[in-house]
């Protein structure tokens, strides 16, 4: 393997790392934002629940 290989295998692994982080954290502000304040009761409970379980101040 020579060094150019090598070194588009790192950028390639570090740009998919940044993907992976920003589609993990717009996964979470969904969760949090979005489902937090639904109307649908079942949902928002869903929600609710779940941010006590991770200690998250909701209140």
């Amino acid at each position: 393997m020579n060094t150019a290989s090598a070194s588009l295998g790192a950028a390639a692994s570090s740009q998919s790392r940044y993907v992976q982080l920003a589609m993990a954290a717009l996964l979470g502000v969904f969760v949090i934002g979005f489902v937090g304040f639904s109307h649908i009761d079942a949902v928002h409970n869903a929600a609710h629940d779940n941010r006590h379980s991770m200690a998250f101040p909701c209140h």
